[in-house]
């Protein structure tokens, strides 16, 4: 699935230019196909036709894993899910609504310059709204990880809150927006943290360690254009630099103990048994 680089690497493409296309800012919406009604979260179809055509893109941003099209009066937000991808295709000569289209696309915009943005989602879980306000989306997402006024201290203080183990804590979009498995299992790494340890016992120190390391492998995959995996998503090479991600059965980067690969929460989880010890809870009687 994509995750927050990733997708930060589709949006900066798609407001400047990149992965071998021109951005669509400017750009108006002439004509729209809908491939999967699914696709579609919201509105009714109809009336997704006669209201985004003639928009304009003003902005492209990322809220989590969201993409955000602001357009001339409305908001269109894509979740990419688990295979989805946009690209721009030029110079699309007209017909242009009438040219062939790759397996599993489902959504097409046409722009008025022969310029058409496809969205193309193998496994159809990948979603589009068009709506007023984007918090009618996006209101339940929890805190960016590089927004500035999520600090060190914010971040240990949600810890304080949740008993949960740390891994399946840090997928909660609902709790911190934008990570997934790979860059949680990175950060865990990074930061010496083992994914089963309960949240709440993390000290100020050790959220502060782990706030920094979540950042720090963000930053270093949005560098690298992401990872590009499986058939979902090419063109980054983050995972030239996986740590411990799918790096089952090979030796830790770091101390050469040999990676391991479980499962928490449902999810594939990579992490180095020496580098990330267990955590073990002291019980004292009358006290814990």
């Amino acid at each position: 699935m994509p995750e927050l680089p990733e997708v930060e690497t589709i949006a900066r493409a798609l407001r400047q230019g990149g992965r071998g296309a021109e951005g669509i800012i400017g750009r108006q919406i002439a004509w729209t196909h809908l491939l999967w009604d699914r696709t579609l979260a919201e509105p009714a179809q109809q009336e997704f036709y006669q209201r985004v055509i003639g928009q304009q893109v003003q902005s492209v941003g990322r809220r989590g894993k969201f993409l955000v099209l602001h357009l001339s009066s409305d908001y269109l937000l894509f979740h990419l899910r688990m295979s989805g991808d946009l690209r721009v295709e030029l110079h699309v000569l007209p017909p242009a609504d009438a040219l062939p289209l790759q397996p599993h696309d489902r959504l097409v915009l046409g722009f008025n310059d022969n310029t058409r943005l496809v969205f193309n989602d193998a496994r159809k879980f990948g979603r589009a709204w068009l709506v007023t306000d984007p918090e009618l989306v996006l209101s339940r997402l929890g805190p960016e990880p590089f927004d500035p006024t999520f600090t060190a201290y914010k971040f240990y203080q949600r810890l304080q809150g949740h008993a949960r183990q740390i891994k399946p804590l840090l997928l909660d979009q609902t709790f911190l927006a934008g990570m997934g498995n790979i860059y949680t299992d990175e950060a865990l790494h990074v930061a010496g943290i083992h994914p089963l340890r309960p949240a709440s016992t993390l000290t100020p120190e050790q959220a502060g360690i782990l706030w920094t390391a979540i950042r720090s492998v963000l930053s270093e995959g949005i560098r690298r254009n992401g990872a590009s995996f499986d058939w979902a998503y090419r063109g980054g090479d983050f995972q030239n630099s996986f740590q411990v991600y799918q790096q089952t059965g090979k030796p830790c980067p770091l101390c050469g103990t040999i990676i391991v690969k479980t499962t928490v929460g449902q999810r594939g989880t990579h992490f180095c048994p020496t580098c990330q010890p267990e955590y073990q809870c002291v019980k004292t009687a009358g006290l814990i």
